[in-house]
C-alpha cells in the first residue's frame, strides 16, 4: 500500500490530477482511496489532495506519504513531514524548493516542471508531467496513463491528446533517468476486478434513482451539492427532474409536495440547510408524508467550517423541529451502504408514511474511494409503494368518508393520491381527527400522538452490526466514515495482539437498543468514536440506557480533519496499557 499526495493552491487542477491518478489505478486493478483538504473559497489558499493505492479495499487516509507532489513552498512546509524515511518530493524547481530543516531521510526531487510543460505545448501541461514523474517514482507503468489521457481528452482533438501524452512522457522519462538508482517502491500486484471509482454523493444519487425517485429538489449547499449535479445528468435517463430552489426551506417543501402528490422525492443538505428545514419536517411527521432527506454533515455551527468533517448533526436529525416529530434516521458507513439506504429510504417513506434522514457525512460524500460494482444493485429493493387505498374502495365509501388517518394497530394508515375520487386532496399542519379535519379534541390528540409515535415500533430492519469478537479487550462503535478508519486501526490492533470488535449502527431511529446492548454486553472496553465536541453518539445511546458503565469511553475529534488509523491504534493502546491487556 503506498500513499500519494499532491499539494499547491486551490485553482491550479489539484483534484484533476489527484482524479487521474486514482482513475487509473483503479482501472489498473488497485483499490483507491482519495482524501482533499481544500478551502471554502474558489481560488487561493493551499489545497491538497492525498491518494491511497492498494491491492486490497482501503477506506482511510494516513498519516504517512510515499510521495508528496509539492508545487509550491507553502506544500513543502506543510506537509513534508509527513513523507516516511526514504520517501519523495516531488517539487518544480522553478520555485527553488527547500527541505524544513531536521528533515532525515528523504528525497527531494527537484523537476522543471513548469519548463518541460513549456516543451510540450503549454504550461497548463505542468500537472501532466508532474503525473507521469509520479508514476515513475511509483514504478507504475506509463500506458495506463497515456490511455488515460486519450480518453480525457477526445473531446478536444487529437493535438490536444498529443501533447498531454508528451507531458506525462517526459516526466516519466525525466525521472527515469535522473533518479532511476532511487527508485524502490513496489506495489503488490493489482487484484482483477469489474470496480468503479465513486463518492458516496455519487452512490446516494445511484441509489436513489434506483429507489425510484424521480423528483429531487435542493439548494446548492456544500458538501451536498454532488447529489444534486449528478441527478441533474442522470435523471434524463430514467425520466426525473430536478427543481433548484431558492432557499432550503422552499426545498423541503417542494419534496414534501412531490410526495404527497405520489412521487418519491427527495432533498439534501447539510447543516445549515438542515436545520432551516426542521419546521417543514415536522409538517411531513403531522401529516405523515413521505420524504427522503439527506444530511450530509460537516462543520458548525452557523456557516462553520464547509469544506471540513463533522459528525454534529445527530442530536438534530433525531428531534429536529418542534413538538415531537417521529422519523426514521439511518447512518451508512460505506458507499455500498450508503447505496442501499438510498434505495430503501424510499420504501421506508412510503411504507412508514413519514421522513426518512440519511445522516451521512463529508468524508463518506465527498471523498473518492473504490467499490465493486455488483455492490450497486437496484434489484436489492423493489418497490414498495405502502399502505395506498384502493380506488374502488373510495367509490363505495363516497364523499367525506375516507379516513386518512384511521387508527390501526400498527399506526399505518391507508392513503389516497390527489386524483382519487372521494380521496383526501387537503392535507393540515394542525392536530386532526381520523378524516383529517381539524380539532383540538384532548382525546383525539392523545390517541394521534400515540398512533405517530408508535407506528416505527413495527420497523424491521438490522440496526446494528458487529465484525470480530463480542469478548473483545475493546469494542470500537462508530456511524459513517468513521468505520472505514476504524476498521484499518482493528487490523493493526490485532496484528499487536489485541482483540478487538467493530460495532456500526445502521440506524439511530428507531434506535436498535437490544440489538446494541446484545453487541456489546461482553466487551471490556467500549470506546465510541466519533467527530463531534458533546459526544452526542454516546449522549444517544445513554438516552436508551446504554454507555452509563465506566467500561464506557469517548474517542472525540472536531478540529475538521479526519481520525487516521494510527490515532485510533495509539489511543486504544493508551486505554488498555493501565489495565495490562496485552
Amino acid at each position: 500500500m503506498i500513499a500519494w499526495k499532491i499539494g499547491g493552491d486551490q485553482g491550479e487542477g489539484i483534484d484533476s490530477t489527484g482524479d487521474a491518478l486514482a482513475t487509473v489505478a483503479n482501472r489498473m486493478g488497485y483499490y483507491v482511496y482519495g482524501y482533499k483538504s481544500f478551502s471554502s473559497r474558489i481560488k487561493g489558499g493551499h489545497t491538497n489532495y492525498k491518494v491511497r493505492i492498494s491491492p486490497t479495499p482501503v477506506e482511510a487516509t494516513t498519516e504517512t506519504t510515499d510521495v508528496l507532489v509539492a508545487l509550491n513552498q507553502e506544500t513543502i512546509d506543510k506537509n513534508a513531514a509527513e513523507v516516511r524515511p526514504g520517501g519523495f518530493v516531488l517539487a518544480d524547481a522553478a520555485f527553488g524548493p527547500t527541505l524544513p530543516a531536521g528533515l532525515k531521510d528523504v528525497h527531494l526531487v527537484a523537476l522543471p516542471l513548469t519548463d518541460i510543460a513549456k516543451e510540450a505545448g503549454s504550461v497548463l501541461m505542468r500537472n501532466m508531467v508532474a503525473v507521469g514523474a509520479s508514476a515513475a517514482l511509483l514504478n507504475l507503468p506509463l500506458e495506463p496513463f497515456q490511455e488515460y489521457a486519450a480518453r480525457r481528452f477526445k473531446s478536444k482533438g487529437p493535438d490536444v491528446v498529443a501533447s498531454n501524452q508528451a507531458a506525462l512522457e517526459r516526466g516519466f522519462r525525466a525521472i527515469r533517468d535522473q533518479y532511476g538508482h532511487l527508485l524502490d517502491i513496489r506495489l503488490d500486484p493489482p487484484t482483477p476486478g469489474d470496480r468503479l471509482v465513486l463518492t458516496g454523493n455519487d452512490a446516494l444519487a445511484l441509489g436513489a434513482i434506483a429507489g425510484g425517485c424521480r423528483v429531487m429538489a435542493a439548494y446548492p449547499i456544500t458538501p451536498a451539492s454532488d447529489v444534486m449535479e449528478a441527478l441533474i445528468k442522470w435523471f434524463p435517463a430514467v425520466g426525473g427532474a430536478v427543481v433548484q430552489a431558492e432557499d432550503e426551506m422552499a426545498a423541503v417543501m417542494i419534496a414534501i409536495g412531490a410526495g404527497f402528490a405520489g412521487a418519491r422525492a427527495m432533498t439534501a443538505t447539510s447543516g445549515p440547510g438542515f436545520s432551516l428545514m426542521q419546521e417543514a419536517i415536522g409538517l411531513a411527521s403531522m401529516t405523515e408524508t413521505p420524504v427522503v432527506v439527506a444530511d450530509i454533515q460537516r462543520s458548525g455551527p452557523s456557516t462553520g467550517m464547509p469544506t471540513k468533517q463533522e459528525q454534529s448533526d445527530l442530536l438534530q436529525m433525531l428531534n429536529g423541529s418542534h413538538g415531537e416529530a417521529p422519523r426514521i434516521v439511518l447512518t451508512p458507513s460505506s458507499i455500498e451502504e450508503i447505496f442501499v439506504d438510498g434505495m430503501d429510504a424510499f420504501n421506508l417513506a412510503e411504507e412508514f408514511q413519514c421522513p426518512v434522514i440519511i445522516a451521512s457525512d463529508l468524508a463518506l460524500g465527498l471523498w473518492k474511494q473504490t467499490v465493486d460494482r455488483s455492490v450497486l444493485n437496484p434489484r436489492r429493493a423493489p418497490i414498495r409503494r405502502g399502505r395506498l387505498v384502493d380506488p374502488e374502495e373510495l367509490l363505495k365509501l363516497g364523499r367525506d368518508a375516507f379516513k386518512r388517518y384511521a387508527i390501526t394497530a400498527d399506526g399505518i394508515s391507508p392513503r389516497s393520491l390527489p386524483g382519487m375520487k372521494y380521496g383526501q386532496f387537503l392535507a393540515t399542519g394542525s392536530e386532526h381527527g381520523e378524516t383529517g379535519k381539524v380539532t383540538e379534541d384532548p382525546v383525539n390528540r392523545t390517541r394521534m400522538m400515540e398512533k405517530r409515535l408508535h407506528k416505527l415500533d413495527h420497523l424491521q430492519r438490522v440496526g446494528v452490526v458487529t465484525e470480530g469478537p463480542l469478548d473483545a479487550d475493546v469494542m470500537l462503535v462508530a456511524i459513517g466514515s468513521t468505520v472505514g478508519i476504524l476498521r484499518e486501526a482493528k487490523a493493526e490492533l490485532e496484528k499487536a495482539g489485541h482483540r478487538v470488535g467493530l460495532t456500526r449502527l445502521r440506524m439511530l431511529s428507531p434506535f436498535p437498543k437490544a440489538e446494541l446492548e446484545a453487541a456489546l454486553a461482553q466487551a471490556r472496553l467500549v470506546l465510541v468514536v466519533e467527530q463531534n465536541a458533546t459526544g452526542q453518539l454516546l449522549q444517544i445511546m445513554r438516552m436508551h440506557g446504554l454507555g452509563h458503565e465506566p467500561r464506557f469511553q469517548s474517542y472525540l475529534k472536531y478540529d475538521g480533519i479526519p481520525f487516521t488509523p494510527q490515532e485510533v491504534v495509539r489511543k486504544v493502546d493508551q486505554l488498555l496499557a493501565p489495565v495490562g491487556v496485552m
